[in-house]
């Protein structure tokens, strides 16, 4: 571990706490994305944190949430359970835990209401949303209600993948190639229908690099802008304004990719740790220490985690803007772009 990686901010690491696994394993659930359940306590996971250098971990709850509950009221009562738990462990332990609020949803009223409580009450660093839940995709129709709640405080927003809703296919586990599908689906829908440019004051964080999106970035925006009409460089700069983790995605192919994709400042260090084990979190550690030069390394591991999260500095966060040159340099290139995108697309206006 480099002087660089001292002091790391972990923005994806969960927790299981025990009464969560009981209530799975009464539902009949022993994994996620494929994988069984691990072993979670504050214990361990304090442990994995020296081990990587990781001053602070932002925890949050894995698929399934509060998803696998038929009952609304059920869901939002394990909500607010788990987030009064989340809230005393990072009571427990000052400066070493963070946490994002679990949210009740697909039930839009009742997952604002709880994000009130988290963010006003309990102090949430912010809140996970599963990129689908039973069915309904983030960044779908109809989510305004908590889209406002959490543009007013200008929240952070942990985008976690969950389990496609199709059935998996046999011989690979969700987790493998299912999970960044789901990641790209919720980052395709909240670009495509605006979210993020109707709700600027909330920051998105993608996790895994984003799924396919910084490979599939331009793929992608083709087809958003042959949809909306809108140019194909705002809808880039869209998927450019999201947060990207780098859970399980530190290799010498992905890293590169993602550096030379996001915003600059929007890459943060995250684990995944206790669903990926010791040996692996050490493993994409190790290939962020020894990928980027001193400077990145400790953007990613630290300085990029304090622009949003106050805890970490004790201010207030500010909502970042876009720099006044990157403004002015890509609305100087959408024209030509709108031009270019019209000889593709014929029939457009």
């Amino acid at each position: 571990m480099t002087d660089a990686a001292a002091g790391r901010v972990d923005v994806h690491q969960h927790i299981v706490p025990a009464f969560y696994r009981d209530l799975l394993a009464q539902a009949g659930i022993a994994e996620a994305g494929g994988r069984e359940l691990p072993e979670w306590s504050a214990e361990s996971a304090l442990e994995l944190m020296d081990l990587l250098g990781t001053a602070t971990a932002i925890v949050s709850v894995s698929t399934p949430g509060t998803g696998f509950l038929t009952d609304p009221g059920e869901s939002a009562d394990l909500a607010r359970e788990l987030n009064d738990f989340s809230a005393t462990l990072t009571a427990q332990h000052p400066g070493r835990f963070g946490y994002f609020a679990t949210l009740p949803m697909p039930d839009v009223t009742a997952s604002a209401v709880e994000a009130k409580r988290a963010l006003d009450e309990l102090e949430a660093d912010g809140v996970t949303l599963l990129a689908n839940n039973q069915g309904v995709y983030v960044g779908a129709g109809g989510q305004d209600e908590l889209w406002r709640t959490l543009n007013d405080r200008g929240a952070v927003v942990f985008v976690h993948p969950a389990d496609l809703p199709a059935p998996a296919v046999d011989g690979i586990p969700p987790f493998a190639a299912d999970f960044l599908l789901d990641t790209t689906r919720a980052a395709y829908l909240l670009v495509r229908n605006g979210v993020i440019r109707t709700y600027p004051n909330i920051r998105f964080i993608l996790s895994h690099a984003g799924g396919f999106v910084p490979y599939a970035s331009h793929r992608m925006a083709v087809a958003i802008a042959g949809d909306t009409g809108r140019s194909p460089l705002d809808v880039l700069d869209d998927f450019r304004g999201f947060y990207y983790d780098t859970a399980l995605s530190s290799s010498p192919a992905a890293l590169p990719t993602l550096l030379a994709f996001a915003r600059p400042g929007h890459i943060l260090f995250g684990s995944d740790w206790p669903f990926a084990p010791a040996a692996a979190s050490q493993y994409f550690a190790n290939g962020l220490d020894s990928g980027v030069d001193p400077g990145v390394l400790r953007a990613v591991n630290r300085t990029n985690a304090e622009v949003l999260f106050r805890r970490l500095t004790g201010t207030p966060a500010p909502t970042p803007a876009r720099p006044a040159p990157l403004r002015l340099r890509q609305t100087a290139q959408r024209a030509a772009a709108r031009l270019v995108f019209k000889l593709v697309q014929p029939g457009t206006d």
